[in-house]
């Protein structure tokens, strides 16, 4: 006998259902993979750099990280040569 198979749910359906309380857990696999993988690394910084960016951190309400990770983006694009540009969406 031929199982039946469960009727595809969008996933404005799951969210709704999530915010009512219900368990949604069934709809994930689990078996998610970054798109990009991490690699973590260590870089020294002097202690006015990190002043600086804890202040500009405080002041933009995010991270010491997620400014790292802007100005760093910021700087490779600004020196990428043009044949080698990162393409960026428009936002």
């Amino acid at each position: 006998m031929p199982s039946k198979s469960k009727p595809k749910i969008d996933a404005e359906e799951i969210a709704e259902r999530g915010s009512r309380g219900e368990d949604v857990s069934s709809f994930f696999t689990g078996k998610f993979t970054a798109v990009r993988p991490i690699r973590r690394v260590n870089v020294d910084l002097t202690e006015g750099m990190l002043t600086e960016l804890d202040a500009r951190a405080a002041r933009l309400n995010v991270s010491r990280q997620a400014v790292i990770k802007t100005l760093l983006r910021q700087a490779l694009d600004q020196n990428a040569p043009a044949s080698q540009g990162r393409k960026r969406k428009a936002s």
